[in-house]
């Protein structure tokens, strides 16, 4: 049985034991990684943030809708692919649909895409790449296919009364590699590329 001289010891020096953990694991560890983090990689510790002129407008890492007030997309933007994250790009509800893919609600939903995307943009539904009518697995992919957005060029140069080559030449401009040279496929960014859309008219 322990004396009260015992037990007092053990509680103090549990009670220091947890203060010197508190400071290292609570404060100094936070401390020391969000300093490095600010120095070595300040774009990426603040959320990637993308601007248009001194304003943010989002996250290269969170895509948004360019649609109107009804959800309807709008002709003169890019569009991304869809998204299954809330009511879309719910950065709160990140998630996809969960439907395999021979789902009969999913197929009938990427059916009823094509069809909306051939008579947006004007193009036969076999040449609508899978980006175009998938969502990805986070419901917040920021990218599409370079094949994608050459799709939308005809459309947006058409909204915006530009020269079609022009539009095109921007959209090569803006296609992201593959990470490290060989992960991943080509990228483009609609958020950024918008922004550089809109840059072109001024």
């Amino acid at each position: 049985m322990s004396s009260p001289r015992t037990g007092a010891r053990t509680y103090g020096v549990a009670l220091r034991a947890m203060l010197i953990l508190t400071l290292v694991l609570g404060v100094a560890y936070p401390a020391v990684v969000t300093g490095i983090g600010q120095v070595a990689l300040p774009v990426q510790a603040n959320g990637s943030p993308v601007r248009a002129g001194e304003e943010i407008v989002g996250s290269a890492l969170i895509g948004q809708s360019f649609s109107d007030t009804e959800g309807n997309p709008l002709p003169e933007w890019f569009q991304p692919r869809p998204s299954a994250a809330g009511e879309g790009y719910d950065a709160a509800g990140s998630s996809g649909s969960n439907l395999g893919p021979e789902n009969p609600d999913l197929v009938g939903l990427i059916a009823d895409r094509k069809a909306q995307i051939a008579a947006f943009d004007g193009v036969d539904q076999d040449s609508i790449p899978a980006d175009a009518v998938t969502a990805s697995s986070s419901g917040l992919d920021p990218h599409i296919s370079p094949d994608y957005a050459l799709l939308q060029v005809p459309r947006v140069a058409r909204a915006r009364s530009l020269p079609e080559p022009e539009v095109r030449r921007l959209v090569e401009a803006t296609i992201q590699g593959r990470d490290l040279g060989y992960l991943g496929e080509p990228t483009v960014n609609v958020l950024v590329l918008n922004i550089a859309l809109d840059d072109l008219e001024e």
